[in-house]
């Protein structure tokens, strides 16, 4: 048994070299040859033999799993065998953990920052700059950024830097007006009702977008329409704009970056360093002495359903 399993190595071995030197002749590749193994007692010849029984459907496997192409087998054979030469070493685990993390860039960081800080920009990370950047930072390369803050802020005037030529044109645009700290604004519907003070409930109507367009929340879209806020709760471009409404207008607001919530990203809708347009109605406003005590609700009352809430996030400052 033994002599006929190691003839089978021995063949196994050959033929596969062979079918892999055939593909890549034209490339001329050497392959490596992997020494035959002596088995030389009855549990070599099971695990052998167990070995062998174990690559069933692999195949098919690394070809779905891995878009291993079988034409370079030789090469994954190359793999195994110097995972298994070199696995639980330092140099061996820190080269496989190497692996591992440019496998999880390609297929999931690299994506995630994409959906999650570039959504909305003309910004399309480029794999092979962003793995040097990440090999950079980790060698302490300094040739292009002098740190990692620096790289930070650089990315920071990138994104930022879309909206602010955005700002820049719309500017320029027939009824909008620029207030001293940035904010624009376009009256659609001037109101004739009182303006609110910072800390008074608003009654308002509003849809939020970002400057492709992308509409990330809207209250027209709920029942009732209508959502409460007061000034002092909501993003600093909001405040200093609603605190300028009459009650009865309709305004469109051009929020930047820093009037909303700078280089926060407000989960997958709202990307860090992002210009906001709202379109806001100011219905009504409840004044601090009007609101009224309700009387104690049934248990039955208590269980009707509440509205849906605005999801327009709010400052943490009161």
């Amino acid at each position: 048994m033994n002599k006929t399993l190691l003839l089978a190595l021995i063949l196994l071995t050959s033929s596969t070299t062979t079918f892999a030197g055939n593909k890549k002749d034209k490339k001329n590749n050497k392959q490596e040859v992997i020494a035959p193994l002596a088995l030389t007692n009855q549990s070599d010849s099971a695990s052998y033999a167990v070995g062998m029984q174990a690559t069933e459907g692999l195949v098919e496997f690394l070809k779905q799993s891995y878009k291993v192409d079988t034409a370079y087998m030789a090469d994954f054979i190359r793999g195994m065998h110097d995972a298994q030469t070199h696995l639980n070493t330092p140099q061996g685990n820190a080269y496989e953990a190497g692996c591992e993390i440019a496998r999880m860039a390609q297929s999931r960081i690299i994506p995630s920052i994409q959906e999650r800080e570039l959504k909305g920009t003309n910004i399309t990370l480029n794999e092979k700059a962003f793995t040097n950047g990440f090999i950079a930072a980790l060698a302490k390369d300094t040739t292009i950024f002098t740190n990692t803050k620096a790289a930070a802020d650089y990315k920071q005037d990138i994104l930022a830097g879309e909206g602010i030529k955005w700002l820049t044109e719309n500017a320029k645009k027939p009824g909008v007006k620029v207030t001293p700290s940035g904010l624009q604004y376009k009256v659609l519907v001037q109101g004739t009702g009182e303006t609110p003070k910072a800390d008074e409930e608003c009654v308002v109507k509003y849809e939020g977008k970002l400057i492709n367009g992308t509409i990330f929340d809207s209250s027209y879209k709920r029942d009732p329409q209508t959502s409460e806020f007061r000034p002092n709760q909501v993003i600093k471009g909001w405040q200093e704009a609603l605190c300028m409404m009459p009650v009865g207008s309709k305004w469109e607001l051009y929020i930047p970056q820093e009037l909303a919530y700078g280089s926060r990203a407000m989960g997958n809708d709202i990307p860090a360093y992002s210009t906001l347009i709202f379109t806001v109605e100011l219905v009504d406003i409840r004044h601090n002495e009007e609101k009224k005590v309700e009387p104690a609700k049934t248990k039955n009352e208590n269980k009707t359903k509440s509205s849906p809430k605005s999801t327009l996030k709010v400052s943490k400052k009161k």
